[in-house]
């Protein structure tokens, strides 16, 4: 097993959680938790235990936005990224879901064939943003922040962030918290559609991981992969290719054990026994 530095990684089936680790500097973002961080991805994808990936934060918070020595360094004129660590390559994320979600930075989250769960537990900003945006859902501490931050540091829309925010929330609202950068609570980060709840903070990690038990317990692996393939790619299809492709999905489950476990499950009034996706790699 990999000996991580600023990642926790923990499997209790069907649930792996991703805790980002250095607490001391609010777990701000390195290269090498975004190294570590893809690894544990790529174990959790791997694992045939792990229905669903919980990602959080250590101590009070979830991440305060990249490394700030980092930042001035880049202002400076003499930053260079970190040389990978030895055991640390991965290539999490399945290509079949096309480049333009396999090979972002941190958006390859969206080509995991399994669902990915931010649980906010405390304030985000920066680089965290678009990176729990790229999670499938999000939960968040109803008292914590969340932040763009970017305009604020004479930057732009990184990451990604520019595609994911106006698709959740559209443009406008979406250029409000671009251009302010101000600060918005789980609360109204809830009622805004940028998370898709707001708890106590103490619910937040516990709440996720339920989710994932649940889905374990009632959801076929198999159609919530092929779900999120969907919804991703055909965000950038129109209407009459996704209806199209819809059908023929459709069809092809049609034939699978899970369609047969699901309707037999069903009509006998009992939880349905779906096998988990093979391990892969």
């Amino acid at each position: 097993m990999t000996a991580y530095e600023e990642i926790l990684y923990e499997v209790e089936d069907p649930v792996a959680t991703i805790t980002l680790n250095r607490p001391e500097a609010l777990n701000a973002w390195t290269d090498r938790m975004g190294l570590e961080v893809r690894h544990a991805v790529a174990a959790a994808e791997a694992d045939p235990r792990v229905v669903g990936i919980v990602v959080t934060g250590a101590g009070r918070g979830f991440c305060a936005g990249a490394d700030m020595r980092r930042l001035s360094a880049v202002s400076a004129g003499d930053y260079t990224a970190e040389i990978l660590p030895e055991g640390l390559a991965s290539e999490p994320g399945d290509p079949a879901f096309g480049d333009d979600l396999h090979l972002g930075t941190h958006t390859y989250f969206l080509s995991v064939p399994k669902p990915i769960v931010a649980a906010i537990n405390g304030p985000v900003a920066g680089v965290a943003v678009p990176i729990v945006l790229a999670c499938d859902l999000r939960f968040m501490a109803d008292d914590a922040v969340l932040l763009t931050a970017f305009a604020q540091r004479g930057l732009i829309a990184e990451w990604g962030i520019g595609w994911l925010l106006p698709r959740l929330v559209g443009t406008a609202t979406a250029l409000d918290l671009l251009f302010s950068s101000r600060k918005v609570t789980g609360v109204e980060a809830a009622a805004l559609g940028v998370v898709n709840a707001a708890l106590p903070r103490d619910e937040v990690l516990s709440h996720a991981q339920n989710y994932i038990r649940n889905l374990a317990a009632t959801s076929s692996p198999a159609s919530m992969a092929i779900m999120k393939k969907q919804v991703y790619q055909q965000l950038h299809a129109g209407l009459l290719a996704a209806e199209r492709e819809a059908r023929g999905l459709m069809i092809e489950s049609f034939g699978r054990p899970d369609f047969r476990e699901g309707v037999s499950s069903f009509l006998e009034r009992r939880p349905p026994r779906f096998e988990r996706l093979p391990r892969t790699g």
